[in-house]
């Protein structure tokens, strides 16, 4: 968390066993499918250090993909049908089989990653970019990721000059939705002035507002 956590290099695995740190259901609070039902899948370990990161993702253990997909299953229901697969970076980890799993059984499926990392996975799954800096500025995406991602979220910040634009990665020559988000810094009066700005980049450029409504 906060750009402590160890960065972890990609695993070449057969995808039979994953680092999980959790899975339990809740509401999708950020991007394309905001309010959703969900059962969110949170992979350990990231090949990144954001210092904004809020997330914890290094207390992970290994789980098999049966006792995954048994977890799941307990969870989804006719109106809880879709699977976020988040961390960390989901891409760090061969969730291929997983994705398989899940969207021969009928679920929707969407993972979250960072933009730096990317493996084949099926079609039908959905894929939202969150795009990070990295040595002070944004940088294009993979050729192979950009030809995959549905949804670009940018998390913007007011006073931190790095976060304060939506970057070009690529989205230009495509129709890829953007997203922004205000970043949380804790604060009331940053959040209250990020939240101020990430509004008038979406109005003044046509992008999305994404807030993370599973804070509330």
């Amino acid at each position: 968390m906060f750009g402590k956590n160890p960065k972890r290099a990609p695993e070449m695995t057969d995808g039979l066993s994953l680092a999980v740190v959790e899975i339990f259901p809740t509401l999708q609070g950020e991007g394309p499918f905001v309010g959703q039902p969900a059962v969110f899948v949170r992979l350990g370990g990231c090949n990144l250090a954001c210092d904004f990161c809020d997330t914890e993702f290094e207390n992970f253990s290994a789980m098999p993909l049966s006792a995954i997909l048994e977890t799941i299953h307990a969870y989804a229901t006719e109106g809880r049908d879709l699977v976020v697969i988040t961390g960390g970076e989901p891409l760090r980890q061969n969730i291929a089989p997983l994705c398989e799993a899940l969207i021969a059984a009928g679920l929707r499926v969407q993972i979250e990653t960072n933009g730096t990392l990317w493996r084949d996975l099926p079609e039908a799954v959905h894929v939202v970019c969150s795009p990070k800096v990295t040595q002070g500025k944004y940088h294009p995406l993979r050729p192979d990721l950009l030809a995959r991602v549905n949804a670009l979220k940018f998390i913007v910040s007011a006073d931190i000059a790095d976060y304060h634009v939506v970057g070009e990665v690529g989205q230009a020559r495509t129709t890829i939705p953007v997203y922004v988000q205000p970043m949380d810094e804790y604060d009331p009066a940053r959040n209250a002035a990020n939240a101020a700005h990430a509004l008038h980049l979406a109005q003044s450029n046509g992008y999305r507002l994404s807030t993370q409504m599973h804070k509330l």
